[in-house]
């Protein structure tokens, strides 16, 4: 079992707030995506043979891709790759790229799940956050998706700033829910430094977060959704049952896979690798026949760091005999030791082995996280 990833650098506009690896000319699109047919060749054996049950085009903006590019790079995944029968085939989307036609092509090519950066059905949140769409062009947009047949539906939202009350932020919710979008991912609005958002805010432009508004925010997402039935499986994305994002759900639970495409990443299990964040860069070496990425090996402590970072944040949560099993009876003691205060404190629950953040502790995540983590291997 295996993922791939693949990373369109482009956009055509930069919102405020992105710090991913993107630019807003289109000059080198044919040549990045002819470049990623290629390292999908030149990656054919880093997933050992194993099946791939997850391709996720993200970015960036993968809907500015005409039918032409996607179908190539697909052909290329095919042709280098075991897919599996039934493979999650899923394309990032923004409102302004959706149509009749673009759906329909999406569907032809084998593309099977949308996800959709809506960030806010609110235009004035839009314009704080430099969206392009509009409110109304989501709706509009994620009807066409559902009549087009695309049941399997995804949409970001974003909370936790200034211009989204608390009113707006339950009518998004509310939305989600009247209009049947089987997955919701939400994230909290992070200033990350030297974004735009990041130098607007300290020229006074824009006014800052309020990291009391934002948990108040989470509560209210965990609590509007779960009454509608949504699991809240991952602290940040929820879903009617049956309904989890496969592919992401994989590096959650440390599935290996493959990503191609400039800054994209790859993990196989012991090793994390990425590629160059550079157009040219990225350009340059794979017509060499080169691969152009950095390798970490990672120690048995860093991967039973990963497990517990990422366990944590899921409904599976972290497991005693799996602690043991991959990684030794000593880390096992480890994190059973560490995990004592957080279990008092009604920040983890534990039934058989299995640790869950409480919804207390789920907004002190990484906090927990990081004091369970092993600093010497």
């Amino acid at each position: 079992m295996a993922g791939i990833y693949i990373h369109i650098p482009f956009c055509r506009q930069k919102c405020h707030y992105c710090n991913f690896f993107s630019v807003v000319s289109k000059r080198h699109l044919p040549e990045v995506a002819a470049a990623i047919v290629r390292e999908a060749e030149l990656q054919r054996d880093y997933l050992k043979g194993a099946v791939v049950e997850s391709v996720y085009f993200g970015g960036g903006t993968p809907s500015l891709l005409s039918p032409e590019f996607l179908s190539a790079i697909m052909e290329a995944v095919a042709r280098t790759h075991t897919l599996s029968g039934d493979a999650e085939i899923t394309l990032e989307a923004n409102p302004d790229d959706v149509n009749r036609e673009s759906l329909k092509s999406w569907k032809r090519l084998g593309i099977n799940r949308l996800s959709m950066g809506v960030q806010s059905f609110d235009d004035e949140d839009l314009h704080y956050l430099n969206r392009v769409h509009s409110g109304g062009k989501a709706l509009e947009c994620i009807g066409l998706s559902q009549e087009a047949g695309f049941g399997n539906l995804t949409i970001d939202l974003i909370y936790g700033f200034p211009t989204l009350s608390d009113e707006k932020w339950e009518r998004n919710l509310e939305t989600v829910i009247r209009m049947g979008i089987p997955h919701l991912s939400a994230y909290a609005l992070t200033v990350e430094p030297a974004t735009a958002l990041d130098v607007l805010i300290r020229r006074g432009k824009l006014a800052p977060v309020d990291e009391v508004q934002a948990v108040r925010h989470f509560g209210m997402l965990a609590q509007t959704m779960e009454a509608a039935g949504y699991l809240h499986y991952e602290i940040s994305n929820l879903c009617t049952p049956g309904n989890f994002a496969r592919h992401n759900t994989a590096y959650w639970k440390g599935v290996p896979y493959l990503g191609l495409g400039p800054s994209a990443h790859s993990f196989n299990g012991s090793s994390r690798q990425w590629n160059v964040s550079d157009i040219k860069g990225y350009l340059q070496a794979v017509e060499t026949g080169a691969i152009p990425h950095e390798t970490e090996i990672l120690s048995t402590g860093q991967q039973y760091n990963e497990y517990v970072m990422t366990g944590l944040r899921t409904m599976w949560g972290c497991r005693e005999e799996e602690i043991a099993a991959r990684f030794g009876e000593a880390y096992r003691s480890y994190f059973a030791a560490g995990m004592k205060k957080h279990l008092a404190a009604g920040l983890v629950a534990c039934q058989n082995g299995c640790h869950i953040l409480t919804a207390k502790g789920k907004l002190m995540a990484d906090g927990i996280a990081a004091d369970l983590f092993f600093e010497n291997d």
